[in-house]
């Protein structure tokens, strides 16, 4: 081979590494629109979509540097996975704010809800992460409080943690019965919480809450959701340790098989727990809310489910960069708040709060119309 050859081939691989990279992420735009029972590879590609991204960028920034028309390829691929985009980053810099303190009469609609998955309060003795959470969500004026893992030990009671958000009136608690081999939910409210419904899920340790909030003459139905986890960061170390201390291709081969299967079996269930919730929504003669640690991006089967029969919060009426899971470099939003149309937003944020938590609370004002 000659060196016009040689330099032929160099220039060459620039060229098919941008193809290909732009061609895996123009498939994974389209993995939300396939049922984990369908496919096993497809959910994968969704998954690793942020990073994906963030390697099309750059590489379109590199071939506009060098004033090469590659760089559309990379932009072609941003383009088809607009919709992951906006899920994740809102352009609007004013959002309608509402006139006067939203949360001082129920009579006139206004809600505050949050969402949060404590991480069993760092199951500290002295309960502060609790304390500090009931501080900082009295001083957001937040009116229903949606927890997952939430739970308690025997330094640190569930009473105690009762008398903690005492100033939530109302409470739905998880009882010795419902916690049994699961994570625990709960929900606070400053108003009226009836008909609550305990869901749980085969084969599973989550679990969602359903219940009604009654705000004077209006109704809304509340979802606090904890589905499925990927289990990517409880499995990753396992998963470097069993590759570095082999170098058998057949067991480097096997251990990434079965973390592909660990997976799938996680997407499948977290499929099958959409479904029951969006049969829910779909039953539901109030307006819903639905929030909670969905551990779906969304580019996922869920995010595309949910949000084809409510709308996501932060699509109307959040603004800038929206992640909740603080690990992975801060890549990943898989904490939501959906809401019925008929319900109108006007806030949507979710504060970085290092307390027991991998994960940031998610806040929402609004309004039944």
């Amino acid at each position: 081979m000659g060196k016009s050859e040689v330099k032929t081939l160099f220039r060459s691989i620039p060229v098919i590494l941008t193809l290909f990279l732009g061609i895996v992420t123009i498939a994974a735009a389209f993995s939300k629109y396939y049922n984990p029972a369908d496919s096993v590879y497809m959910p994968i590609l969704g998954l690793v979509l942020p990073i994906l991204l963030i390697c099309n960028f750059l590489v379109a920034i590199c071939w506009a540097f060098a004033r090469r028309r590659r760089a559309f390829v990379p932009l072609a691929a941003l383009i088809f996975n607009w919709s992951y985009i906006l899920a994740i980053f809102q352009f609007s810099l004013t959002k309608e704010i509402p006139e006067g303190h939203y949360s001082s009469n129920y009579a006139d609609g206004y809600l505050k809800v949050a969402t949060y998955n404590v991480g069993n309060f760092g199951d500290e003795i002295t309960g502060y992460s609790c304390k500090e959470i009931a501080r900082f969500m009295k001083q957001q004026e937040v009116d229903v409080l949606c927890f997952q893992e939430f739970n308690d030990n025997q330094y640190f009671p569930m009473d105690s943690i009762r008398k903690v958000f005492s100033h939530w009136r109302y409470a739905s608690m998880p009882t010795e019965d419902t916690t049994q081999g699961v994570l625990p939910i709960a929900i606070f409210s400053r108003y009226p919480l009836i008909n609550a419904q305990f869901i749980s899920y085969p084969q599973s340790v989550n679990c969602s809450m359903q219940c009604d909030i009654v705000l004077g003459h209006d109704t809304v139905r509340l979802l606090n959701n904890h589905l499925q986890t990927t289990s990517v960061n409880q499995n990753r170390h396992k998963w470097e340790r069993d590759l570095a201390n082999t170098s058998d291709t057949r067991r480097e081969a096997e251990v990434v098989q079965g973390a592909i299967t660990s997976l799938h079996d996680n997407f499948m269930k977290r499929a099958g727990q959409t479904d029951s919730i969006c049969q829910l929504i779909l039953a539901s003669p109030y307006p819903v809310v639905a929030c909670g640690d969905f551990n779906s991006l969304p580019s996922s089967y869920t995010y595309r489910k949910l949000s084809g029969i409510l709308k996501d919060g932060f699509r109307t009426c959040g603004r800038g960069y929206m992640y909740t899971y603080r690990y992975f470099k801060r890549l990943l939003r898989i904490d939501y708040i959906f809401h019925s149309p008929g319900i109108r937003g006007y806030r949507y944020y979710s504060p970085d709060l290092d307390l027991c938590s991998d994960h940031n609370p998610v806040l929402m004002e609004m309004k039944i119309k």
